[in-house]
């Protein structure tokens, strides 16, 4: 059985939230946001866990590490890509499962299918994605003419034509180790934000045809991250009308 290490992105700032505390740090239900991101972890029975730290690292470890995560220091935020490149030290999984520490809605449930999903087509990636009906500012995902997804492209490099996309990336994946942290060494910052994007190895490995699998969550709010004081109302509201 392979062994699966979800690495948890919590290094930035969040200049939405208004607040000099690090978005990941903003309380839902009582409890940091990276703590609910953890929890689901835990729920589908994952407990090898890597939290990068940048913005406010010694107050995001505070939190985390007495919950079971180890902590990887992104010193500069230059996208995702860097970010998940500098947890490859603590990374011992055969498997690694991306999420992002400002989306707390994640559950168990839906990790034990990403994982399964990804196990049984044996893929090189298995991401996750959703329908918005207004997508603007989220990843689009572009599929090729069987379904399969092809690339991700970020909102501010899309055409108007895949801006029209209403199938949104999550910003949860699980690659295989290998094929993750080779790809992404070759990753370039040849985009608007001239940052290293992690989408960039979906579309590497898809090119390759080395297997890139795609889960559709009908639950498009479990999936989508916290960039405001009005989306940490709306999330707190969901998960406190989650049964119990």
């Amino acid at each position: 059985m392979p062994t699966t290490t979800a690495v948890i992105l919590a290094a930035g700032k969040g200049t939405r939230m208004g607040s000099d505390l690090a978005k990941v740090l903003h309380p839902m239900a009582g409890k940091p946001l990276v703590s609910h991101v953890i929890a689901g972890c835990t729920a589908a029975g994952i407990s090898d866990l890597v939290c990068v730290v940048g913005w406010q690292r010694e107050a995001v470890a505070a939190v985390v590490e007495p919950l079971g995560a180890r902590c990887a220091l992104q010193d500069r935020q230059l996208g995702t890509g860097h970010a998940v490149l500098c947890a490859e030290p603590l990374v011992h999984g055969d498997e690694v499962i991306v999420l992002c520490g400002d989306a707390p809605l994640v559950d168990g449930a839906l990790l034990t299918q990403l994982v399964g999903t990804h196990r049984s087509r044996n893929a090189a990636c298995t991401a996750v994605a959703a329908r918005l009906a207004d997508p603007t500012g989220y990843g689009r995902m572009v599929t090729n003419a069987d379904g399969r997804l092809a690339r991700i492209v970020e909102h501010k490099d899309a055409s108007p034509e895949i801006r029209a996309i209403d199938l949104v990336n999550s910003g949860l994946y699980c690659f295989r180790r290998a094929d993750l942290f080779d790809r992404l060494r070759q990753v370039k910052p040849t985009n608007a934000q001239g940052e290293y994007y992690l989408t960039d190895v979906v579309g590497m490995l898809a090119r390759e045809g080395a297997g890139v699998e795609l889960v559709v969550t009908d639950d498009a709010g479990s999936v989508l991250g916290v960039n405001t004081p009005a989306d940490l109302a709306t999330a707190e509201r969901a998960f406190r009308a989650r049964p119990r």
